[in-house]
């Protein structure tokens, strides 16, 4: 009787690691699938943040030349039609007094 329950549990043993080959292997399927879906979405983040730091560099060399006292200065006496202001034209206000003593 011994030897027929040890046998029954051999045999379940092996049916148990038989079943469970299987499915270790569709679990590292699911897992290998998960793993490349991933890969990929990082490669196309790595490459989308390649393309905004690119992006980002030309806006910040954009806005230092647009920026530029130069230009700033030539669009305002060439086509706004501006100029320095010479000490006689710059007039003082002077505000004496507080808040409360206006009202």
């Amino acid at each position: 009787m011994k030897e027929k329950t040890k046998y029954t549990w051999l045999t379940i043993l092996g049916v148990f690691l038989a079943a469970a080959i299987p499915v270790v292997l569709i679990l590292y399927g699911f897992q290998a699938k998960k793993y490349m879906d991933l890969s990929r979405e990082v490669t196309r983040l790595e490459q989308k943040q390649e393309k905004l730091i690119e992006e980002n560099k030309k806006l910040v060399s954009d806005i230092s030349v647009l920026s530029s006292s130069t230009r700033i200065e030539r669009i305002a006496v060439e086509e706004l039609g501006m100029h320095k202001a010479e000490s006689a034209d710059i007039v003082r206000v002077d505000m004496k007094g507080n808040k409360n003593e206006q009202q």
